[in-house]
């Protein structure tokens, strides 16, 4: 027998970051830019960018910082609050994970 668990956060009884926006974030991260992102994620840029103002809305903190067009085109890079979310969203995680496969080895492996 093995397990599996999932975790994420919410505001207000709404989502606002679980493994899908923070792949996005990474990709974004990564590509510089949304449209890279969505691409590799096999969404449309729209999509991305609703997931990431819905997420901005609803936790009060910018995530992006878009660049737009220009000469070497536009882009977006993740804010130091996004950075600080994703670290601290990464390392609940992992603790998380870590306290369930304690509980599961407590319950099911003895």
């Amino acid at each position: 027998m093995d397990y599996r668990f999932k975790v994420w956060l919410e505001q207000d009884g709404q989502p606002v970051l679980g493994d899908g926006l923070l792949n996005l974030l990474t990709l974004v991260r990564r590509h510089g830019s949304i449209r890279g992102a969505a691409g590799e994620m096999k969404m449309s840029y729209r999509q991305a960018w609703g997931n990431i103002k819905k997420a901005e809305n609803r936790l009060g903190i910018k995530l992006l910082i878009k660049q737009i067009g220009g000469e070497s085109g536009g882009g977006a890079h993740l804010t130091p609050e996004a950075e600080q979310l994703i670290r601290k969203y990464e390392d609940f995680r992992c603790e998380a994970g870590e306290a369930v496969k304690k509980s599961f080895l407590k319950y099911f492996r003895q």
